[in-house]
């Protein structure tokens, strides 16, 4: 992986629980960090651009979702 695109995952997995951390209802806080991190752990050995990248444009489209509920 080039290292504009792992740093562009970690500032999207910072991103991402930063927002999350913004939920007022404990359980769905909970839920959505933990989500977050076991969707982060288990595609962390993926080599494929491709796949890093379609993974990449689903979890912006997660972090915009988050942001308009919070």
């Amino acid at each position: 992986m080039a290292a504009s695109s792992r740093a562009q995952v970690l500032r999207l997995y910072r991103a991402l629980l930063r927002e999350s951390q913004r939920f007022s209802s404990y359980n769905y806080r909970t839920y959505a960090i933990r989500r977050i991190r076991d969707a982060f752990r288990e595609n962390k050995n993926i080599k494929d651009a491709e796949k890093i990248e379609e993974l990449v444009n689903k979890a912006k489209a997660n972090l915009e979702v988050i942001h308009r509920q919070v």
